[in-house]
């Protein structure tokens, strides 16, 4: 990387991390009772994962996610702070190595997203699932609860964007 690109690579990781915080803390359509919530603090991750590829996507995710970790920590265990903060936000940047077709691309940044929850889920918030109910089935309703919403909301910003972002040269 020329010096150029890795400064704008840092300027770009900044203000990504910055961005998904605010939009992530700030802009909720709804928040989860044991974690989670539908905001838009995907979108600026998924741009970045698209803009640098997926290594740097999967390490800015990751940043993020100890970032998101920061003001709320509900921490169990050191296995459930991995799989529920920096390893299901880094899986966003699988987006970087898929790229096309976007919907494909975005589909499977936020599958790797919600199969870190879903292990958390089943592993470390079995006892929040209703009586008698399956861990397993609590964690796939749990979490698609706000993720599914999540990603049609990628998904159509970026498919209303996109002409846009490739008229002013930010993808290709």
């Amino acid at each position: 990387m020329q010096r150029r690109s890795r400064t704008l690579w840092v300027a770009e990781a900044g203000i990504t991390l910055a961005l998904a915080w605010v939009l992530g803390t700030f802009v909720k359509l709804w928040e989860m009772p044991f974690g989670g919530s539908v905001s838009l603090e995907m979108l600026p991750l998924f741009l970045f994962a698209l803009r640098w590829g997926g290594y740097s996507g999967l390490l800015v995710g990751a940043a993020y996610g100890l970032l998101n970790m920061l003001p709320k920590p509900y921490i169990l265990h050191w296995a459930q702070v991995l799989l529920d903060y920096p390893l299901p936000f880094a899986a966003l940047g699988l987006v970087g190595y898929i790229k096309r077709p976007l919907w494909l691309a975005l589909t499977a940044g936020t599958a790797g997203r919600f199969l870190f929850h879903f292990l958390s889920g089943i592993v470390f918030w079995a006892s929040s699932a209703p009586e008698g109910m399956n861990p397993m089935v609590y964690s796939v309703v749990y979490n698609a609860t706000y993720l599914l919403p999540q990603l049609a909301i990628s998904i159509a910003f970026f498919y209303v964007l996109l002409p846009y972002a490739k008229r002013a040269r930010i993808l290709d």
